[in-house]
């Protein structure tokens, strides 16, 4: 086995505002980013570390939980909170974890595996997190089930931990990346790694039925899995997909000879 390693922070006023989230919801989304990032490497979690800045402000109510929710988390994921660091901010609520996972050499997903021929495939249904994002930004009353999904899949996003493990297991998949910056960025950054291009089809893209496709191309914070598959290991892809049984997935193109293709641009922290 070989160790991954992985680490993302959450900064109050960027990627969540306290007004919105509950600190047991920003405590759950801090874990579940990072995982999110050892499901795209297929990786099995094995341990977390935990930094925390907490403005004056902060209840000791509001501590313990964003410590549950974390907690929580980490227990789904069956991987324990080792250690961490607790620092006084002068600004807001900044959440940092680096998590450690676990993968046998030959069945790691990297961004650059990916070849022409290969087909593309994303897994469940996107954006909706942008839509819950837009919607709380604009104070819109959430009273149709839709959109309140849309604001749960911001506020407490779902890892595709298991698919990412099955799939690597059974080595199906070529590259694979998460969608943390949008559909759009991790086309463009497996393509770049791997030295290839992409034909999209994006009336193939599994939209959510209250997103737009430029959401579901450029909103990110979906935290799904795109895949690239060799044709000849379809069958053997789909197998693991069925096998981990989260969410389905959907083919959305290939991987070309050609130029990496414009779908727009993706989360930019810069």
């Amino acid at each position: 086995m070989v160790d991954v390693v992985t680490t993302d922070a959450l900064v109050e006023g960027v990627h969540f505002r306290r007004e919105w989230s509950s600190a047991n919801d920003i405590g759950h989304k801090a874990l579940a980013v990072n995982l999110s990032d050892l499901a795209a490497m297929g990786a099995t979690p094995r341990a977390i570390l935990l930094s925390l800045t907490l403005p004056p402000d902060l209840s000791l109510e509001h501590f313990d939980a964003l410590l549950d929710g974390v907690l929580a988390m980490a227990t789904v994921s069956k991987a324990p909170l080792v250690g961490g660091n607790i620092a006084r901010s002068t600004g807001g609520l900044h959440v940092e974890i680096t998590a450690i996972g676990a993968v046998r050499p030959r069945r790691v997903m990297r961004r650059s595996g990916a070849r022409p021929g290969d087909r593309l495939f994303v897994t469940g249904r996107l954006g909706a997190a942008a839509v819950g994002l837009a919607a709380l930004t604009a104070g819109v009353d959430i009273t149709s089930d839709a959109l309140a999904s849309c604001v749960a899949a911001h506020r407490r996003p779902s890892p595709r931990l298991r698919t990412g493990i099955v799939v690597a297991n059974n080595r199906s998949a070529s590259a694979c990346m998460d969608l943390s910056d949008g559909l759009a960025d991790a086309i463009q950054q497996v393509c770049e790694a791997s030295g290839c291009g992409a034909d999209v089809d994006t009336s193939t893209v599994p939209v959510h039925e209250a997103a737009t496709l430029d959401q579901a191309l450029t909103g990110g914070e979906d935290y799904e899995l795109l895949f690239a598959v060799p044709r000849r290991r379809t069958r053997l892809f789909h197998a693991a997909i069925k096998q981990a049984g989260e969410v389905p997935v959907t083919e959305i193109g290939a991987c070309t000879k050609g130029a990496i293709p414009d779908l727009g641009q993706g989360f930019r922290h810069f």
